[in-house]
């Protein structure tokens, strides 16, 4: 299959002029897998959390080595610590410890998964291809231009070799986010309503998937 390539010509981002490329349609003629594709993002976001959260249990308090009371005779409940859970400033029942929330996620699922997103947005059109995308100064109003010239709204940027102006003219957007072809994951290319990437960066991510 073809995919269309935006020309950009100078700083003013004006495109001069379009051409086609040949890509593979085991990567941009896929089915949408929605089930697998799900299954990928939350194991993605799964994998980014921290797990680090941490409570004391009775044994973790500081604290407690002396039974408060004897046991019996006096006609309280019995005690033998009082960092038990139902004393204030003892432990918490079921503490809650570190965890790794990471799920295991196959090469060829994720491999899929990516093959299947990618093809969804080059369906519906939300999907723009460039041969390069060079800002000469790290200026937001001249990337707003482009991104304006080639009528793409929060927009992902992926870019094969990402300068520092371009980094810079994007941080100031939230709506937009750069990415290097190799670090690009399901979760960014779905969080954006388009994605714009130049031609050498697609033909990285074409080889990653293939």
């Amino acid at each position: 299959m073809e995919l269309n390539v935006a020309t950009l010509a100078g700083a003013s981002g004006e495109s001069a002029a379009s051409k086609d490329v040949e890509v593979s349609d085991a990567v941009f003629a896929r089915d949408y897998q929605q089930s697998l594709v799900h299954q990928v993002v939350v194991a993605h976001l799964a994998g980014a959390r921290q797990g680090s959260v941490q409570q004391k249990s009775r044994s973790d308090a500081r604290g407690g080595g002396r039974k408060p009371w004897r046991q019996k005779r006096l006609g309280r409940a019995r005690a033998g610590t009082i960092r038990s859970p139902i004393w204030r400033g003892g432990g918490v029942t079921f503490a809650a410890r570190p965890r790794d929330y990471a799920q295991k996620v196959n090469r060829k699922m994720y491999r899929g998964a990516m093959r299947s997103i990618v093809s969804e947005l080059h369906r519906s059109a939300r999907l723009t291809v460039v041969d390069d995308l060079v800002l000469e100064a790290p200026k937001t109003r001249e990337l707003v231009g482009l991104l304006a010239t080639l009528n793409v709204t929060r927009p992902l940027i992926v870019h094969h070799d990402p300068s520092a102006n371009l980094i810079l003219a994007a941080r100031n957007l939230p709506s937009v986010a750069v990415f290097e072809a190799r670090e690009v994951n399901p979760v960014a290319l779905l969080a954006h309503e388009s994605v714009l990437i130049t031609e050498p960066a697609l033909r990285v991510v074409e080889e990653m998937l293939s």
